[in-house]
């Protein structure tokens, strides 16, 4: 029996997604990339976005075409507001909430669906009687063998009026810090050489559970610790933290421990008081300008990312060009633009959605073009210095390999050495474009002339 699932959506959505596969391989079930020789279908779905939902909506009237010819099983589960779960009801077979992952094997059988093996060996009875954080508890079958991404909380608390996720996920729950690290640990050990820690406000981590748990920078401490000891080279990232929940000393032991990665993902979302405020994202522009100077001052050599929404409900010209120069100070070297796009149940879909498509493509634009000359001056600097990269895979460019820096700036340098991939090497940097670098090896692993 095979199975194949498709995961919508960001990064948390890809860890949930990991689970997922742990427990219908648990099951038995071998997993296929070609969803016609599939007897078990799923999505771990995004309602955060508009396009994604399109996308979900889409699978499922093509698996249900095929149900006339062979026995098919369907499945979502994922991010999925009240609405899009009332109809998805209708559609799939099973739909569940992303905790109630222990369960899904109970939900096949019920269904009349005899699989070649049982979960007593994947799941613990435990995690089965604490559902809100059992699913934590199930082995992920990653998807790369040297980059993992680990959840260390689920849910958000902010109610940023443009954003779906309190709705679709609930309140914010912090995922036992000694499970975090007991994950961490094991995949430095199997040699993993990139780890993202992941939640909707990772940096308000602990905050949930207080006198109970540690906090976010205590988490990091701990990770950093477990780096000093393992003797081992590997990077530690997180996303998506808050501005308003931003503290000196996480940035202080960013800078303290070496597997702490140099790069801060930190969302400006708009560069207006007035938006900021109707997005209610409980910061000003000089709260957020602070944070930046202290990263600037204590972490001086960290790459700085950031998301931003155009055409907000009310968006003025005047406003979106504060946006535009927030993002010349700033001085981001990757920047995540979105159209705004009101999604049902968040605050703002019941406002107007008064910016034209057409003006919302222009903005885009414009901070499109805004980034190329930040991030290309960035860039710039690094010709003639040789970095450590991770490489990732084969480039678009044929005859070269793909890696990023440890502050994740792409960079492209020729070799078709496949084995390279995953490990950490150095090369040195010799031209640079708006969003990207190229270089060649360097060190021991530079070609030498015959």
């Amino acid at each position: 029996m095979k199975y194949c699932v498709l995961h919508l959506g960001c990064q948390m959505n890809q860890s949930d997604a990991e689970r997922v596969r742990t427990v219908l391989e648990g099951l038995g079930y071998e997993e296929t990339e070609n969803e016609t020789e599939a007897d078990l279908i799923g999505i771990v779905a995004c309602s955060v976005r508009q396009r994604a939902i399109d996308k979900a909506y889409a699978r499922i009237r093509l698996w249900n075409s095929w149900k006339a010819r062979r026995n098919v099983l369907t499945f979502i589960t994922g991010c999925i507001l009240p609405a899009d779960r009332e109809k998805f009801l209708r559609l799939f077979d099973l739909v569940f909430d992303i905790t109630e992952i222990p369960q899904l094997p109970d939900m096949i059988r019920h269904y009349g669906v005899v699989t070649p093996a049982g979960m007593d060996a994947v799941i613990p009875s435990e995690s089965v009687r604490d559902a809100s954080k059992g699913f934590w508890r199930i082995a992920p079958r990653y998807s790369s063998a040297f980059e993992a991404y680990v959840p260390i909380q689920n849910g958000c608390d902010k109610f940023c009026t443009f954003c779906a996720v309190p709705y679709t996920r609930g309140r914010e729950v912090s995922r036992p810090s000694e499970e975090i690290l007991r994950e961490v640990s094991d995949l430095v050990e199997r040699g993993y050489t990139s780890i993202t820690l992941l939640g909707q406000n990772v940096n308000s981590y602990g905050l949930d559970r207080k006198g109970q748990e540690i906090t976010f920078a205590g988490l990091l401490r701990s990770i950093g610790q477990l780096g000093n000891s393992s003797g081992r080279d590997f990077w530690v990232y997180f996303t998506s933290p808050h501005p308003r929940d931003m503290t000196e000393e996480v940035i202080r032991v960013v800078a303290e421990y070496r597997c702490l990665a140099k790069q801060v993902h930190l969302p400006l979302q708009s560069g207006d008081d007035r938006i900021l405020i109707r997005m209610n994202r409980n910061y000003m522009v000089d709260q957020y300008r602070e944070t930046v100077a202290m990263i600037k001052v204590l972490l001086p050599q960290a790459t700085l990312f950031t998301d931003i929404i155009v055409g907000f409900s009310g968006e003025s010209e005047a406003e979106f060009e504060n946006t535009r120069k927030a993002m010349r100070e700033f001085q981001y070297n990757m920047a995540y633009v979105a159209m705004y796009s009101p999604r049902p149940g968040a605050a703002s879909y019941r406002w107007p959605d008064d910016v034209p498509h057409e003006e919302k493509n222009r903005r885009l634009h414009v901070l499109s073009e805004e980034l190329a000359i930040t991030s290309g001056a960035y860039n710039r600097t690094m010709i003639g210095r040789e970095y450590r990269v991770l490489v990732e895979g084969p480039d678009r460019k044929e005859g070269y390999l793909s890696a990023k820096t440890e502050g994740r700036i792409i960079v492209r340098f020729p070799s078709v050495d496949r084995s390279l991939i995953g490990k950490l090497i150095t090369v040195k940097i010799t031209g640079a474009a708006s969003l990207s670098v190229e270089g060649e090896l360097a060190g021991s692993l530079a070609p030498t002339l015959a």
